[in-house]
């Protein structure tokens, strides 16, 4: 039976950037944010965290300092996807020795695979590693969607425990033909409760970037029965999130944990900074939230 890697919300954490490089000192910061908040998990390199800007070098450097500095307090979850197979699995390789407790990988971008060569991509780069694999299906940035059918047949793969879903209407569909050794969390931060509704275990969240403790008690509300609080707290997000996915993420993520005061920097190019109204705007509802000031 496959164990959850966790159960809650885990923070699919921006990379604070410097003129230099990567913001070590910053980096710090907000771990040591997360963990004290109680995050569950913590995803590091992935589509947040600007992953595509970053190199080969760059990127396994970041792995290997969250895996230090959260020292197994809680599971790091490596982002290592990739449209080349062969660069997949040298990213993943990297991961495991840099000792990330599991990797996070997209559905390949750009080249549009069949169903079967997911199949035998996602297969080839959980065979090349020994630590739990999950799947990012995130058809909004890839065109292309992972089918209940693929998810089942890669579920039987021993180490490949779960899969970030952004596609809620299927759902449903993966949780039945998977059954509950494999884990289903939700993608969107706007859909946590109805994904939780039909067997889900949690989120990969943007918004705990910012908001970690809610995110972590509007799961941990759900699974001790307390569903009411739990809708509550999901309602009282969505203005919230409607203004962190103005602009692409994490364009207005980022922007909002400069508003907090860290030193998040600014985003690689292509992506451009938050201003103008929908930097207004993402303050105004980050002051309607107590937030800022």
């Amino acid at each position: 039976m496959k164990k959850p890697l966790f159960i809650g919300s885990a923070v699919a954490m921006i990379t604070p950037f410097a003129d230099s490089g990567v913001d070590y000192q910053t980096l710090t910061e907000l771990i040591e944010f997360q963990v004290k908040a109680g995050t569950d998990a913590i995803v590091i390199c992935a589509t947040t965290g600007e992953a595509s800007t970053m190199p080969d070098e760059e990127h396994i450097a970041v792995i290997e300092f969250a895996v230090k500095t959260v020292n197994k307090r809680i599971p790091v979850i490596a982002g290592t996807g990739s449209n080349d197979t062969k660069h997949a699995i040298k990213l993943s390789q990297a991961a495991e020795a840099a000792g990330a407790d599991a990797i996070l990988s997209v559905t390949p971008y750009y080249n549009k695979a069949t169903q079967k060569g997911l199949y035998e991509h996602f297969k080839a780069i959980a065979g090349s590693i020994k630590i739990p694999m999950i799947l990012y299906n995130v058809p909004g940035r890839t065109n292309l969607n992972i089918n209940p059918e693929t998810i089942f047949a890669l579920s039987k793969i021993e180490n490949i425990i779960a899969v970030k879903e952004c596609n809620l209407g299927q759902v449903g569909d993966v949780v039945n033909l998977c059954g509950e050794d494999f884990a289903v969390y939700s993608g969107d931060d706007n859909a946590i409760m109805p994904l939780l509704s039909l067997g889900g275990k949690g989120v990969i969240s943007t918004m705990a970037n910012i908001i970690p403790q809610d995110a972590h008690d509007m799961v941990a509300k759900f699974f001790a029965g307390d569903i009411q609080g739990a809708i509550k707290l999901q309602l009282q997000t969505l203005e919230l999130i409607k203004a962190l996915f103005i602009e692409v993420n994490p364009i207005p993520v980022k922007a909002a944990v400069n508003l907090l005061g860290f030193k998040a920097g600014h985003c690689r190019m292509p992506l451009t900074d938050l201003d103008g109204d929908n930097l207004a705007l993402l303050q105004k509802e980050m002051k309607a939230y107590g937030l800022i000031d």
